[in-house]
């Protein structure tokens, strides 16, 4: 059975920092590329960053490049997001999710149980 669980999400004020933490199980994690998804209150889903199979290629949306960094340790199966200078409109469940190939496609086949971040003061 394929599980993904996340951790580390919580409340900081703005300009803090977080970091995200997603252990996958169940599925061979260095096949997949990884994915995090925010959902911000009453908004929908928004593609935050991906990372390929094998870590060397990342993406980022841009109202978080620069400020968010994501990577993977394939070999405790676990995908992260260092989130800094945090700005209240970063406050939004965050999901990770594993894409369907090794390679960003936006197709996610499964999804974690998500997190909530809140920035505020």
């Amino acid at each position: 059975e394929v599980q993904l669980v996340e951790s580390g999400g919580g409340l900081v004020q703005p300009g803090g920092s977080l970091r995200l933490s997603c252990v996958g199980s169940g599925f061979s994690f260095t096949d997949f590329a990884m994915s995090w998804i925010r959902q911000a209150p009453g908004k929908g889903l928004e593609w935050v960053s991906t990372v390929n199979w094998i870590g060397g290629t990342t993406y980022y949306a841009e109202s978080v490049k620069g400020r968010f960094t994501i990577s993977r340790d394939n070999a405790r199966n676990t995908l992260y997001l260092q989130m800094n200078s945090l700005e209240p409109e970063d406050t939004a469940v965050y999901y990770c999710a594993k894409e369907s190939q090794s390679f960003r496609r936006n197709i996610y086949d499964y999804w974690a149980q998500g997190t909530q971040v809140t920035v505020s003061s």
